[in-house]
């Protein structure tokens, strides 16, 4: 299936890739972040974006399948106010992979290892999708590492399970109808792909995302798909019997609920795909609905909100209204002064704290295509 389309499942999505990224020569990403690198394990390093800023570090990180680089938009309308970074999960992108027969723990424990590496003083996560894992196991493992949680469509049961909401695995089980398939002119050049699945989902994919996820050409069209050895984690992170049963830190909880299914179902005419649109757009809803309720019940010190018509990319298709939503939270929290003098250290000294954990790239880095899929990952 095509990356990005929205047809697709709405709150997962397995996309592949290499370690490594193989960008066409002519093409320089057009974000200003800076590129290093941090290690978390012995041969695991972890791609770290960081697009500058000013006050409160916040942390994004991206649903599963995609890389850091999902936020290259995004995350320039947060550095008036805060100093963000990204990091992709290990097995996508760039990043390096090791097996782990506990990924909910490795993966929480991943973010921790960046936040040391960067000597980052109580820095909010911003997770969206299968982000929701770390931020959970972060909270639940680590609580006094970091200040909040925002949750980006990324609150289902592989984040939180009390045994009263929906199972994750329900949702992946809808059969949604498929987007149009990209035309030949739309696969030869990445501009032409951006624009196909900016027409068919309504919203902007960063350049950099979708070479993220589909490899290049030698004429720098677009070629096949990526496969991420990071897809391993997936179903064990979807399945495990261990539940994160409460969100002990402030957090901002955001869903998209009814869900947006791309701009292309508001244009069909076929009845048949206008039917299984519907069909598809109630069952989700209500799922959603339940685990909105569980949430809120579960959890409530949580702020829970429901964007409807939004995107399963909630942060891409709303992106004013989640930037309102994340300016209010973060508002609430503490941020003193010895904060503040904290991350001018971080940032006067050096640029990831021990070299020997994190490296910084001179350019941009070997980029990792990063995938862009429909709702959910």
């Amino acid at each position: 299936m095509d990356v990005f389309r929205s047809g697709a499942s709405i709150l997962f999505m397995a996309l592949a890739g290499p370690l490594y990224s193989q960008q066409h020569d002519s093409w320089k990403d057009p974000s200003s972040h800076s590129v290093q690198f941090v290690e978390v394990a012995e041969n695991v390093r972890l791609e770290v974006l960081d697009w500058g800023g000013t006050g409160r570090p916040v942390i994004l990180l991206a649903g599963g399948g995609n890389t850091a680089h999902v936020f290259d938009e995004f995350a320039t309308k947060l550095t008036a106010s805060y100093h963000v970074f990204g990091i992709t999960r290990r097995g996508f992108g760039s990043s390096g992979f090791a097996a782990t027969d506990e990924p909910a723990e490795r993966l929480g424990d991943d973010v921790v290892a960046v936040i040391d590496a960067l000597k980052l003083n109580r820095p909010v996560l911003v997770g969206h999708s299968l982000a929701g894992v770390e931020l959970s196991s972060v909270a639940n493992r680590h609580p006094d590492r970091v200040a909040g949680l925002v949750y980006l469509e990324a609150a289902y049961s592989y984040a939180f399970d009390n045994g009263k909401g929906a199972n994750v695995m329900d949702s992946q089980r809808l059969k949604a109808p498929p987007a149009p398939s990209p035309r030949p002119d739309d696969l030869a050049r990445f501009s032409a792909y951006t624009t196909y699945c900016e027409r068919v989902n309504g919203f902007r994919m960063p350049e950099a995302e979708l070479r993220q996820q589909r490899i290049a050409t030698p004429e720098g069209g677009v070629g096949k798909q990526r496969d991420f050895p990071g897809g391993a984690l997936f179903m064990p992170l979807l399945t495990r019997s261990r539940k994160f049963t409460d969100i002990p830190v402030p957090a901002l909880i955001i869903f998209a609920n009814p869900h947006g299914l791309g701009t292309w179902v508001d244009s069909v005419t076929d009845p048949a795909v206008q039917s299984a649109a519907k069909t598809y757009s109630s069952a989700l809803t209500a799922l959603t609905e339940r685990q909105q309720k569980a949430v809120e019940k579960g959890v409530p010190t949580a702020h829970v909100i429901a964007l409807e018509g939004a995107s399963h990319h909630v942060f891409l298709s709303n992106g004013a209204d989640v930037i309102r939503e994340m300016r209010n939270f973060l508002n609430t929290l503490k941020y003193s002064a010895g904060d503040v003098q904290a991350d001018v250290v971080r940032r006067d000294g050096p640029s990831a704290g021990d070299p020997s954990r994190a490296t910084s790239e001179a350019a941009r880095g070997a980029k990792s295509a990063e995938h862009s899929s429909p709702v959910v990952a």
